[in-house]
């Protein structure tokens, strides 16, 4: 099955989702399958997003008019369509400079691949200016790291949401008052553990008394 997910930066109206959608019912994505936002693409509260996210599932693949319109920036891209990859979701992109991509051919594969490699790129980068800058500060007696955003209980919290369907995202975040993508870090949208959250609890899953 294929869905799609359509935005534009305004909703004064000055801005339409015409010719996004117009492009999607062209190969075959009805307007029922469509998840829509009017929100800049810079922002972490798109509802419409995380509703398309959450509704995908094993074998569907998620279409975009352009590249622009899915990611805020290549990092978030890449790390949305990782997510995609590894639930058994494919992703393809109809027009634009990323049009070349659809990760259900080995050729789309490939080509986001090197996006992939780019943003690995970026971070490597990142990782080491932050680790010489925590090198630095050590050497002068201080200490650096972020701290954990959730607590124990909030992790647990966040992994009962996340396995009920009905969950909305965003208004989960606002509860624990975290991004959409620090949540993610976190658990998974099925409610799997991930890296920070096995950190947070010191083990991979958790019993059902836990949660209750």
């Amino acid at each position: 099955m294929k869905l799609g997910y359509v935005r534009v930066s305004k909703a004064d109206g000055s801005q339409t989702l015409d010719l996004q959608i117009d492009a999607l019912n062209e190969v075959g994505i009805k307007d029922k399958d469509i998840y829509r936002d009017f929100a800049s693409g810079k922002q972490d509260d798109r509802p419409g997003l995380d509703a398309c996210l959450k509704a995908l599932r094993e074998g569907d693949t998620l279409v975009v008019w352009k590249l622009d319109r899915l990611g805020r920036n290549l990092k978030h891209l890449v790390s949305v369509v990782h997510e995609l990859n590894e639930r058994g979701v494919g992703f393809k992109v109809l027009t634009g400079q990323g049009a070349t991509i659809d990760t259900t051919t080995p050729s789309g594969k490939l080509v986001f691949g090197i996006f992939a490699a780019l943003a690995e790129y970026e971070r490597e980068q990142i990782y080491e200016r932050t680790m010489a800058g925590l090198k630095s500060a050590r050497a002068r007696g201080r200490l650096g790291g972020r701290p954990m955003a959730l607590s124990k209980h909030q992790v647990l919290l966040a992994q009962s949401a996340m396995k009920d369907p009905k969950t909305k995202v965003r208004e989960l975040c606002e509860e624990l008052g975290i991004s959409r993508q620090a949540l993610y870090k976190y658990v998974g949208p099925k409610g799997e553990l991930r890296p920070h959250g096995t950190k947070i609890l010191g083990k991979e899953s958790i019993s059902e008394e836990e949660l209750c």
